[in-house]
């Protein structure tokens, strides 16, 4: 990693890494403030979650790095794969149907920009 990036990570999130992707596709690109802003009139229940990572990165980048808060952006939302749980639920003649509960991985990057 470079010296005017930080990242945070957020493990095993109780919600479908398509779902999460959604979210983290809003806010790629833009300026950090700017995304907490977004995230926070967000309707999406996950937004709440990445917006605490993000604030976590930018937290990074100030405290370990000497960065400045206000010229952050965010640099790279990656969104992966984590555990499925799988449950089984009861159908008809005895069977049973599989369901899965996926959860994700999310990982934040943030780069000064002057």
């Amino acid at each position: 990693m470079q010296n005017n990036t930080a990242k945070a990570i957020l493990r095993k999130i109780r919600v479908s890494p398509q779902k999460l992707n959604v979210v983290a596709s809003m806010i790629r690109g833009m300026k950090a403030q700017r995304a907490l802003d977004v995230l926070l009139y967000s309707k999406r229940r996950i937004a709440n979650d990445v917006r605490k990572t993000l604030m976590s990165a930018m937290a990074n980048a100030e405290n370990n790095n000497g960065m400045n808060p206000d010229s952050l952006i965010v640099k790279e939302a990656h969104v992966g794969y984590s555990i499925k749980l799988r449950r089984f639920h009861p159908r008809g003649r005895g069977r049973g149907e599989v369901v899965t509960k996926p959860f994700s991985h999310l990982t934040i990057v943030v780069e000064e920009r002057i």
